[in-house]
């Protein structure tokens, strides 16, 4: 089996890496699920992800990616609108 990849694929496997280093992290309680770290990860994350599955379109992938970056990005916005004060 040969790897050629390709600058999409290395950008893919990049956003693939921080998505997972951000669960990762999270679970270790390292991170707070609220926090603007781990929903930068999520968000840039996604976005990497995006990136590999435009070139090489996978409709599932695709759309599931997007409502990571939506909701990442409500999480951002909430959490700064908010002052990154959790509700209790």
């Amino acid at each position: 089996m040969s790897l050629d990849l390709q600058w999409h694929d290395w950008v893919g496997f990049a956003g693939t890496f921080m998505v997972l280093a951000a669960f990762f992290l999270l679970q270790a309680r390292r991170l707070s699920g609220i926090g603007i770290t781990y929903q930068l990860l999520n968000l840039v994350g996604a976005m990497g992800v995006l990136v590999s599955v435009i070139v090489n379109f996978n409709a599932p992938v695709f759309f599931m990616q997007v409502a990571w970056i939506l909701i990442a990005g409500y999480g951002i916005a909430r959490g700064l609108s908010e002052g990154g004060k959790p509700r209790r």
